[in-house]
């Protein structure tokens, strides 16, 4: 490994994984063509690792004009990426996502995430909004970008702010939409408590911290082991109820409390506490707040988190995340074994 410094689905691949192929984005660096026959010795793909602020780790991003011929970056490609990556600075990295330019109106990338997870797997049917933003500006136009997430089918508009440099990303879908409620109502008891169970961005969980015991921001925040097992069982009610298994990264889940200083929210991610608030996290809890019966209180400024405030706004037309921010650390090569045997 060296340290320097419109996509399309064609249907689903195996591992449950969307195939993506196409053009790559305009000024990526190119791959040698022959690279992939030589058979000696697997080709190189040059690679960006972007932090998006709030994250709670990089993101690897691949630019699929970088992918050998015959790529599909299933399990075992990614599992060898992975080993690749050991012994690096990034050898924890458990965020993967690959873009490229879209060749249908209306979009200007087509992006797919994966995560890895704790057990050495991939869950290839969750969304990262913060990975989404790392393609965005490993992409490296400043100017709006709309970007087709094929994973969970949203289009998110990336608009840098003037004032600060930032994005607002806006996804583009009303949050009365059909399906934002999977199960059709507002609310649903799990484990004996009343949770709000919404799709938007990702599968999200919501539930009021003072079912939890917990009746402040201070003390939600301060929450330790036993109310993250209690929120890990009732995600587990939730998973199944959405068809989902429970080792599996979805759906999320987060406790919110509300008070004099507006709403607090704590969630959980793959492997502990959410260091802030995942960018789909924030979309769905606005998108919560905005439906009629949920168990989220409307909105009224910005969300606090244990990380600090996350700006977020919705309307009929969609919801958006403000003021966020992924810079370049690196630019890496690392090879890539096409059906490596894990």
């Amino acid at each position: 490994m060296r340290h320097d410094a419109g996509t399309d689905t064609a249907g689903p691949a195996r591992d449950g994984a969307p195939r993506l192929s196409g053009a790559p984005a305009p000024g990526a660096p190119r791959r040698n063509p022959d690279t992939a026959s030589r058979g000696a010795a697997p080709p190189v793909v040059a690679a960006v690792v972007v932090r998006a602020e709030d994250a709670p780790g990089p993101t690897l991003v691949v630019e699929l004009g970088q992918l050998p011929d015959g790529a599909l970056a299933l399990r075992e490609e990614l599992g060898a990426l992975r080993r690749a990556l050991a012994g690096t600075p990034y050898a924890r990295l458990n965020k993967f996502a690959l873009y490229g330019s879209s060749t249908r109106p209306g979009r200007d990338l087509d992006y797919r995430f994966v995560q890895a997870l704790p057990d050495g797997g991939f869950d290839f049917r969750t969304g990262c909004g913060h990975s989404l933003l790392a393609c965005v500006v490993a992409y490296g136009r400043r100017g709006p970008v709309t970007v087709h997430a094929v994973t969970t089918g949203d289009l998110v508009r990336c608009t840098p702010e003037a004032a600060s440099g930032a994005y607002s990303l806006r996804f583009l879908r009303p949050p009365d939409t059909p399906g934002t409620l999977p199960t059709g109502r507002p609310v649903d008891v799990l484990g004996g408590l009343p949770v709000s169970l919404v799709r938007y961005g990702n599968p999200y969980a919501f539930v009021d911290a003072a079912h939890l015991g917990i009746r402040s921001a201070e003390g939600l925040f301060r929450a330790g082991d036993s109310t993250l097992r209690r929120l890990l069982a009732l995600r587990a009610h939730a998973a199944r109820v959405l068809g989902h298994a429970p080792h599996s990264a979805l759906p999320k889940i987060a406790a919110f409390t509300a008070g004099p200083g507006g709403l607090a929210v704590r969630a959980l991610t793959v492997g502990g506490w959410h260091p802030r608030l995942a960018l789909t996290g924030a979309a769905a809890l606005a998108a919560a707040a905005a439906l009629p019966g949920t168990v989220v209180p409307a909105l009224d400024g910005p969300v606090h988190t244990p990380g600090g405030p996350v700006a977020v706004s919705a309307d009929d037309h969609g919801v958006a995340v403000h003021r966020k921010r992924a810079t370049v650390l690196d630019r890496v090569e690392l090879p890539w074994r096409i059906h490596a045997t894990a």
